[in-house]
C-alpha cells in the first residue's frame, strides 16, 4: 500500500513540474517554431562491419584457420 501512495505521490510531483514547465508563454500560446532554413546537406551513409566485402573476406579468412584441422 505504501508503495501505491508514493507512486501516486510521485505521479502528482511529476505532473505539477511538468505543468510549470511548460507555461513559458503566460498566455498561453505555444512556443514559436523555428523558421525553416532551406535544405540540408544529405547525411553520408553508415554501413556496418557486415556490409564491407573486405571486413567479410577477412572474417571468412579467420574462420577457415581457425576450423582447419591441418593449421
Amino acid at each position: 500500500m505504501l508503495f501505491l501512495i508514493a507512486f501516486v505521490g510521485a505521479a502528482v510531483v511529476a505532473l505539477v513540474l511538468w505543468k510549470a514547465m511548460n507555461t513559458a508563454q503566460p498566455d498561453g500560446a505555444p512556443p514559436p517554431r523555428r523558421q525553416y532554413t532551406g535544405p540540408t546537406r544529405p547525411r553520408p551513409r553508415v554501413s556496418g562491419p557486415d556490409d564491407d566485402a573486405e571486413f567479410l573476406r577477412q572474417l571468412d579468412e579467420k574462420v577457415r584457420k581457425r576450423d582447419d584441422p591441418t593449421a
